[in-house]
């Protein structure tokens, strides 16, 4: 499978496979971000989420896929900073805000900066037509958020310090949408990039819950341990989908579509979270989309 995505780089074939890889992205990080919040401690959601990859990538990592070369060593120690700062920044976010409020803002951040440093870093320019789509995809989601600002009730005590660690968790986002890019870039097997991510990523997050989880029950437990498993499978699809998408072509246009997640993490958020979505929300979904749409057809 390698040879044969390595050979779709650049052409026509690999731009259609990295629209559909980064719309899938889109849906799945949304339901990611829907279990790490969910019913659950984010913190410990996210701990079994991740301990669960880890097992999982283990063997691809030691047994399937090419060793990595010995230039990658520091990449994947760059990856784990940024990374861990994210995770942190994202499980404070989410244990004081509402997620259809906050995750909007982690996600309308992230576009612009990652365009930005896309140009910087593989030297990517957008179109006129394209900026303005992503104006129009970040301006529907901060208008998202801001209307379920001023209507949703839940946690409204911590809601402040929440928008502004989803900001800065929106920043992270862009650093290691960009950084990864490089990363997977920078090795001969995009899969060697993807197998040793997750084992190296994998082992923050239960160290630092490691004294929450001892005074868990076994009923408290269990559920968290499927909710872990069911979020690594679709972990591993969705970052593995726009990791692909970025290797195969635009870093920024990828970001870009990916970001359509916050339409769908509205609608997981209302017909599986229970919180309200109205017709002001549904007519900013519609401008966020065709924004992303603008950004694909105007490039």
């Amino acid at each position: 499978m390698s040879d044969w995505l390595l050979s779709l780089e650049g052409t026509e074939a690999g731009h259609d496979l990295a629209l559909a890889l980064a719309l899938m992205a889109a849906v799945l990080h949304a339901l990611f971000g829907a279990l790490q919040k969910g019913r659950h401690d984010p913190w410990l959601a996210r701990a079994a989420i991740d301990a669960s990859y880890g097992v999982i990538a283990l063997p691809f990592a030691l047994f399937v896929v090419p060793w990595p070369e010995p230039h990658m060593w520091p990449i994947f120690a760059g990856a784990f900073v940024i990374h861990a700062g994210y995770k942190l920044l994202q499980a404070m976010t989410y244990s004081r805000g509402a997620y259809t409020v906050v995750y909007p803002v982690v996600r309308g951040t992230g576009p612009l900066f990652t365009v930005i440093g896309a140009g910087l870093v593989f030297g990517e320019h957008f179109a006129p037509g394209q900026w303005l789509g992503v104006l129009m995809l970040s301006g529907g989601i901060f208008g998202l958020a801001l209307w379920n600002l001023a209507h949703v009730t839940a946690q409204r005590a911590t809601m402040i310090p929440a928008l502004w660690l989803a900001f800065a968790t929106g920043g992270f986002v862009a650093a290691y949408t960009t950084y990864d890019a490089y990363g997977i870039r920078a090795t001969a097997d995009p899969f060697t990039f993807l197998a040793w991510f997750f084992l190296i990523d994998s082992f923050l997050m239960p160290v630092l819950t490691f004294r929450r989880w001892r005074g868990l029950t076994r009923t408290q437990v269990l559920p968290l341990l499927k909710r872990g498993v069911m979020g690594a499978i679709v972990a591993y699809f969705s970052f593995g989908a726009i990791m692909l998408a970025t290797r195969l072509d635009k870093v920024g246009e990828a970001a870009v579509l990916r970001e359509t997640s916050t339409v769908f993490a509205a609608l997981i958020g209302w017909l599986v979270l229970g919180e309200k979505v109205g017709r002001m929300q549904f007519l900013l979904m519609a401008v966020i989309a065709a924004g992303a749409v603008m950004v694909e057809f105007t490039g």
